[in-house]
């Protein structure tokens, strides 16, 4: 059987975690990274020289690199960053080298190739649009004193890190233009991947992209969303399993899911999420994908292990996923 075509969309840690898997399952594999990033090395080189934030796509080159000595090397050099106390301080180093191939090659996706050559990516990494964002996220009871009044927070890192309850977000611009490469890897993808990942500043923002979530509505692909294996501090407090599913079709409501992974034991209540999940018009999967020392993170080879499992479902059979499982 040829190893699917897969479009994995998501950025930062999420989408680290599920490239690391993805690598080791199939050699047809993109990743299409949000550019909203405002905080840190990203936010200083966007304000600084008005380019694209580099730090979410430099993670998923990092998580693309191979297993050998030239794949773990690189991947250390590209994720090093620099403890000085002059300019070069908290900046990493695939930051600058990404960052140095847009000025001289004048094209972001030209000098994404161009590195993850230099990496030997397994893997394609592209941006979701060839413009900086910002995230305008809706947030209730953003000030502790307020707690019922609504307010507007701009700026990733501010609706990270909001004491309120974020209901909703939005980008400035609201139509920027969709990555050309990306919207024509998502028209010829197999499968295309959703988190895990920050849902509101890394999954979601996606899908408020209107040429992108138009292709990833249309598009002939199966879907699957992966679920976080807990809620992210200071953004889904509180926030169960299928609340994040309700939360995606609030934002979606044509987007259609094939299947939902989630690991079974953060699972509390599987009645709630199934119904969560079939509103989606897709499938539950539970299975373990968490790491085994009790962390919130995915564990690649168990998560590698799921998808190649659902994969191997023929997508015009009524096979049901969980069988492989």
């Amino acid at each position: 059987m040829n190893a699917p075509k897969v479009v994995a969309l998501g950025g930062g840690h999420g989408l680290y975690a599920s490239l690391s898997a993805l690598r080791t399952v199939t050699d047809r594999l993109t990743a299409i990274v949000t550019v909203a990033d405002d905080g840190g090395s990203s936010g200083r080189l966007r304000r600084e020289l008005g380019v694209l934030p580099p730090g979410d796509l430099r993670m998923a080159l990092a998580a693309l690199c191979g297993d050998d000595d030239w794949g773990r090397t690189w991947s250390r050099v590209v994720q090093h960053r620099f403890h000085t106390q002059d300019d070069l301080r908290g900046h990493a180093l695939g930051n600058l080298l990404i960052v140095a191939l847009w000025e001289l090659l004048e094209d972001p996706v030209v000098g994404l190739e161009w590195l993850g050559r230099l990496l030997g990516a397994q893997g394609r990494v592209l941006p979701m649009t060839l413009v900086p964002l910002d995230i305008v996220a809706e947030v209730q009871g953003a000030d502790p004193a307020r707690p019922r009044d609504v307010t507007w927070v701009r700026g990733q890192v501010a609706c990270a890190k909001t004491p309120g309850k974020v209901r909703s977000v939005s980008l400035i611009p609201a139509d920027p233009p969709a990555c050309q490469e990306a919207l024509a890897a998502i028209e010829d993808a197999d499968w295309l991947v959703f988190g895990p990942g920050s849902w509101f500043t890394s999954v979601l923002p996606h899908l408020q992209v209107p040429e992108l979530a138009k292709a990833l509505t249309k598009s002939r692909a199966r879907r699957i969303v992966a679920l976080n294996l807990a809620p992210q501090p200071g953004e889904t407090d509180d926030f169960s399993p299928h609340t994040h599913l309700e939360v995606l079709q609030a934002h979606a409501p044509d987007l259609r899911v094939d299947v939902v992974l989630a690991d079974r034991d953060v699972v509390e209540d599987p009645r709630a999420l199934d119904k969560a999940v079939q509103a989606l018009g897709g499938t539950l999967v539970l299975t373990d994908v968490a790491a085994e020392d009790g962390s919130p993170r995915h564990d690649p080879a168990r998560l590698a292990h799921a998808f190649v499992q659902i994969f191997s479902t023929d997508a015009r059979a009524s096979r049901d996923p969980r069988d492989c499982l």
